[in-house]
Formats: structure tokens, C-alpha cells, sequence
């Protein structure tokens, strides 16, 4: 589903979500929860810069509709977020990426990383990959991100 990202991804100014689509996606079979999974990304839209301090981000309506999630996971996601100091809820004006995101957040996300790749690294040996093979599959993968990174700044779906 659709996030908008602001257009100084094109070097133009900007103050509204709503120009260049960013994907977040649900996986409603996951054994994440829902929240969990918007939450996270919407995370990592600030913490990479794709979302920029003070750029709105949809109304948790809006947001609830394109992702064909409840509303109320989103107004939690949006004030757990807001309570963590990355979000800025602004009565009567919206959700916005706080001008000053927690830094700890990023070393946070980073520790997170790092423990959820080790442990697929753990499953990858048990079931018989080679650190060679290993390598490789995160190269692929890299690769990946990279191209569809690419995608949406160039502004396609």
C-alpha cells in the first residue's frame, strides 16, 4: 500500500506526504502484528531521511484506508510513535515526522537489526547454507532494496 513521500526527493519544497508514494506493506498473514509492521516502517521512512522532519504524514483515516486496516491500529501506531518522540500528533493540524527525532531510536532499530540478522544467519547455517552462500543471498538482497529504493525515488510505483 501507499505512504506519500514529501517532493524534496526532487529538489522542490514541500510540507505534505502526498507526492511521491512511498510503500509500506502489510502482510496480514504474519506472525507480526499489524502495528508492529507500519510502525517499523514508518520508523524506518524517518530514521533513512525518506521522511524528513516536519513532512506530514497521512491522517490515520487515510492511512487506514489504503493499508485496509482498522483505524484504531492506526491512531496507535501514530501515538506510540508520538510517545517515542519520533511522531508529532498536532490537534486539529495532523501527524508530522518531529523536528527533532530521538537519536536513540536509530541505535535502537540498528540493535534490532543486528539481532534479527543474526538469527537468520543461525538459521541459514542450520539448514546447511555455506558462509559463502550466505554472503551471497544478502548481496541479492541488498540489490534488491536498492532497485526498489531507486523506484520510488524516480517516482514509480
Amino acid at each position: 500500500m501507499l505512504l506519500y513521500n514529501c517532493s524534496h526527493l526532487r529538489g522542490l519544497p514541500c510540507s505534505k506526504i502526498d507526492e511521491i508514494p512511498v510503500f509500506i506493506r502489510v502482510e496480514k498473514g504474519s506472525s507480526v502484528p499489524i502495528s508492529r509492521q507500519i510502525a517499523d516502517q514508518i520508523t524506518a521512512l524517518c530514521l533513512s531521511g525518506t521522511l524528513k522532519p516536519n513532512d506530514q504524514l497521512p491522517s490515520v483515516r487515510q492511512l487506514a484506508r489504503e493499508l485496509a486496516v482498522n483505524q484504531n491500529t492506526i491512531l496507535r501506531v501514530y501515538e506510540r510513535l508520538s510517545g517515542e518522540g519520533l511522531l508529532d500528533m498536532r490537534h486539529g493540524e495532523g501527524t508530522f515526522v518531529a523536528a527533532r527525532p530521538p537519536k536513540w531510536r536509530l541505535q535502537t532499530q540498528q540493535r534490532r537489526f543486528a539481532e534479527e540478522f543474526q538469527e537468520l544467519a543461525r538459521r541459514g547455517l542450520q539448514l546447511g547454507l555455506e558462509g559463502e552462500e550466505l554472503h551471497e543471498l544478502v548481496a541479492q538482497a541488498i540489490a534488491r532494496a536498492n532497485e526498489a529504493a531507486a523506484a520510488v525515488a524516480a517516482g514509480k510505483q
